[in-house]
């Protein structure tokens, strides 16, 4: 799995990602706090068939943070400007958490560039208690309280699988990019109805899919998602939490393997 750098003209300089395979071009976009190399399950699993093409969020990983106080459309735009210089499309699209609101962003704003959507652990029309708590840990993030334990013990169980990813995922937390970090907690907190109401315009085939043990990307929103969008398919993994590629990555890739293999018209009944 090889890292690389691709520069891009300003605004948004320095963009890192890891790339292997060949083939149609299968784009992954990790969540708040994580980098390219939390898709490495599916990197392994995926290179085989495509062209896996894992990024790291500007501010995450090697690259370069937004300037000023981005919101959510100003990372739909920087996803933008990476898929036409790089010369991708149709791509197959695979987002988790916040990566999984860009890709609902991006899938609505760039139709003709997207041939299919995987939303793994999105968020979606919060409840108004789920907003107030998450907006209230983003002003937290803002302020730089940033507390690790908390998301950690939400987001993994005890199991051994769990607990190897929550190693991993504790490393990468910790070796974020402030203010990259910070901003992108922002758009994610304020991010959820930003795209909501043109879910019904996206025609190529969309997946959701959740840990249903998942409290804030719950089985609902995958549900409500999948059921507006003409194309639409929920799936919900029982026993799973929030980081479910890594901790059931056997289960989320033979999924998206037969997602990616059906023939687009018959993906919206599967």
């Amino acid at each position: 799995m090889m890292l690389t750098t691709l520069q891009l003209s300003e605004p948004y300089g320095r963009v890192t990602y890891r790339e292997s395979g060949q083939g149609f071009p299968l784009v992954l976009l990790h969540g708040v706090g994580m980098q390219s190399a939390a898709w490495y399950p599916q990197v392994e699993a995926f290179s085989a068939l495509c062209q896996v093409i894992a990024l790291d969020l500007p501010g995450h990983g090697g690259s370069d943070t937004l300037a000023g106080e981005p919101a959510l459309p100003d990372y739909v735009a920087w996803l933008h400007a990476v898929v036409t210089a790089m010369g991708l499309g149709p791509i197959h699209l695979v987002g988790h958490s916040m990566g999984a609101l860009i890709s609902a962003g991006y899938t609505v704003s760039h139709p003709q560039r997207v041939a299919s959507v995987a939303l793994l652990n999105g968020v979606f029309r919060r409840s108004s208690a789920a907003r107030k708590a998450v907006v209230a840990r983003a002003n937290d993030i803002q302020r730089g309280c940033f507390d690790l334990e908390t998301p950690l013990k939400r987001w993994f169980g005890d199991r051994p699988a769990e607990q190897k990813a929550r190693g991993k995922v504790s490393d990468w937390l910790s070796s974020v990019n402030t203010k990259g970090y910070a901003d992108a907690y922002a758009a994610f907190a304020a991010g959820d109805e930003k795209y909501a109401d043109q879910f019904s315009q996206i025609r190529c085939p969309l997946l959701a899919l959740t840990g249903a043990l998942d409290p804030n990307s719950t089985s609902e929103m995958a549900e409500a998602m999948a059921d507006i969008a003409p194309q639409g398919h929920a799936v919900i993994i029982e026993g799973e939490r929030h980081m479910v590629n890594l901790t059931a990555p056997e289960k989320v890739n033979a999924i998206l393997k037969d997602w990616l293999r059906t023939p687009a018209a018959e993906r919206g009944t599967a």
